[in-house]
């Protein structure tokens, strides 16, 4: 009897919940800008790290879960870095939660010790980036995948996805992506 690989089964289970959470606009499409105000008083755009694949966390400072994911990418920036890996956090208020403008980052950075970049950014430049309405649910850490030409490859879309937040599951979505050149970053995963 054949019985299915577990890489056959993770495989599955990768395209099963990508169709889930594929539910918001078409993949891939441009990755909007992004401002990110780093600690310091540094503002850095997300298209500078154009030409990298990048993993961008969206995250609340004071979730365990977050920051669960937030050392899962710092391990992936460690082994993928230097093939052209960019993990990037960006921390934002919870809704009803007075605005902190990420006064708790250092913080949290230092603490995980992350070696990429954590900024802040305002709740409706997170709303509008993900293209999420101010009373849609939103399931924390959103992650987002985009590709070395700027495309949005990969996106949770509001619910929470275990094959994002899961560093093997990620190692395999992103080699493919880490082996594209830029010219040829269009096609789909």
């Amino acid at each position: 009897m054949n019985r299915p690989r577990p890489v056959h089964k993770l495989f599955v289970l990768m395209l099963l919940s990508s169709a889930v959470a594929m539910s918001t606009p078409t993949l891939p499409r441009s990755s909007p800008e992004l401002s990110i105000d780093q600690p310091g008083g540094k503002t850095t755009m997300l298209s500078s790290f154009k030409g990298k694949v990048v993993v961008l966390e969206f995250l609340f400072v004071r979730s365990q879960h977050c920051l669960r994911v937030a050392q899962v990418l710092n391990q992936l920036q460690h082994e993928l870095g230097s093939r052209g890996l960019q993990a990037v956090g960006i921390a934002f208020d919870a809704p009803n939660a007075a605005a902190s403008g990420g006064g708790y980052l250092s913080a949290m950075v230092e603490s995980l010790q992350l070696t990429y970049p954590v900024g802040y950014s305002q709740r409706t430049s997170v709303d509008n980036y993900l293209g999420r309405s101010g009373n849609e649910m939103l399931s924390i850490p959103q992650i987002v995948i985009i590709d070395r030409a700027g495309m949005i490859r990969v996106v949770n879309g509001g619910q929470t996805n275990p094959t994002l937040e899961d560093i093997n599951s990620l190692r395999l979505l992103l080699e493919p992506l880490l082996k594209e050149s830029p010219a040829n970053s269009k096609s789909k995963l």
